[in-house]
């Protein structure tokens, strides 16, 4: 018989990890969870935030799902820690057909989504207190995982004006005794920016003259817009060590599946003990979702369907034209044209709004306009004018939510003193 001990004394608060103090993951953060509250109360909310396809009725190709469904009996033991055989054969083929000659099925990892394997590496990388060279704006997990390694995250700016590309010089300039790696998202989250061949070959540069590591995101590289040329960056590095990042979360619109890789590439003697220790991690959590993993071989080898979506009268492609055309004609709108990925960044003019704030705007939207976006400071963002959407909805209905933000933007404007615009 269990007995339970009665006490009066009121428990203290559980402390939490300090390191959770410098993280934030303003996607599914408070407004967010405003958004649930005001749903709860019978509203209905243009959800934004989230680059989340099924839920605005985009699916995984018919052949993709076939694949889970027809090995679904055998993926019920673990598998090697590295992943799928047949799995990671395809990736490395996949990755030679676009000219990545380094790849190699012995230094393919797949994990949990391309979230898991990003934590994986910076945590195989990192002693306390080592710096990784992020962009700004950024993906806020690769900040909130350098973070939660030890690491410090030291952002290069790619500013609206540079259409949201880095300088290679502004990055060199920040590179310490304790840097260890340089970050790349391309094509670009939030921005939609895509890296031209040339500034990535200087950037390559720069990680092989101060004997840097190399991590770049590609998720988004078959979602690409009006001829736009994306260049992985492990088919300019050569012998630089590098570890690239891919899945089925967006090009397949599978995020539920939550399968994605990482391909180590560089020279063999370079490397082998970042191999080895993402061997260990690996191991540690024993394997990845094996159902996924069967989705991989047809997902690469399988007929391509997000072409059709990101062409002219594609849905993604007339979403974006959308957005394209509402910034065009706002008064108090600009935008860089996403280039690629599935999101926009919109900045507001500050001329016309010179005390506007990220924040206080996306609240304001959401509470008025039931539209739900994030803010830019969620990237972290310098500016405090920028916000990001998805391009997920119709174009209709992308229409109507910028309908929306200008008459928050508009009412703004008017309880704003204006400066004097020359």
């Amino acid at each position: 018989m269990s007995m339970q001990v009665e006490s009066s004394r009121v428990p203290r608060p559980v402390r939490t990890g300090a390191r959770l103090e410098n993280v934030r993951y303003d996607i599914r953060g408070a407004l967010a969870r405003r958004a649930l509250e005001l749903e709860a109360g019978g509203r209905q909310i243009a959800k934004l935030n989230i680059g989340n396809p099924s839920v605005f009725g985009f699916t995984v190709p018919d052949h993709v799902r076939a694949a889970i469904e027809h090995n679904l009996v055998s993926s019920e033991a673990y598998c090697h820690q590295k992943g799928l055989v047949e799995a990671r054969e395809a990736i490395v083929a996949h990755q030679h057909a676009n000219g990545i000659a380094q790849a190699h099925v012995d230094r393919v990892f797949i994990g949990n989504g391309v979230s898991e394997l990003i934590d994986l590496a910076l945590r195989a990388l990192l002693d306390e207190g080592d710096e990784v060279l992020l962009p700004s704006p950024d993906y806020p997990l690769w900040s909130a995982a350098t973070t939660l390694n030890g690491g410090r995250p030291v952002y290069y700016a790619c500013p609206a004006e540079r259409e949201h590309t880095p300088d290679a010089a502004e990055i060199e300039a920040l590179i310490t005794q304790r840097t260890r790696a340089i970050v790349l998202v391309n094509p670009n989250n939030p921005t939609g920016a895509i890296y031209p061949r040339a500034l990535l070959e200087q950037i390559v540069h720069l990680a092989d003259k101060h004997g840097l590591v190399l991590l770049s995101d590609e998720i988004y590289d078959e979602i690409v817009y009006d001829h736009a040329e994306f260049t992985p960056l492990a088919k300019l590095a050569g012998e630089v060590p590098c570890l690239s990042f891919d899945g089925l979360s967006k090009v397949q619109r599978a995020c539920g599946y939550r399968v994605g890789w990482l391909s180590l590439t560089g020279a063999r003697a370079a490397i082998a003990p970042l191999e080895a220790a993402l061997d260990l991690l690996a191991s540690l959590r024993l394997c990845a979702n094996v159902a996924g993993q069967h989705a991989i071989a047809p997902s690469l080898e399988g007929p391509q369907t997000i072409a059709q979506l990101v062409a002219p009268g594609g849905r993604l492609y007339e979403t974006r034209r959308a957005v394209i055309d509402a910034c065009a004609t706002s008064r108090y709108l600009d935008l860089v044209a996403p280039k690629g990925a599935m999101y926009a960044f919109p900045s507001v003019c500050v001329e016309r709004l010179p005390q506007f704030d990220d924040e206080t705007f996306a609240l304001d939207l959401l509470e008025s306009e039931s539209v739900l976006i994030v803010p830019g400071r969620g990237f972290n963002c310098v500016p405090r004018n920028h916000f990001r959407i998805t391009l997920l909805p119709l174009a209709t209905q992308m229409r109507e939510v910028f309908a929306r933000i200008e008459r928050v933007l508009a009412r703004m404007a008017e309880a704003t003193p204006q400066r004097q615009v020359a």
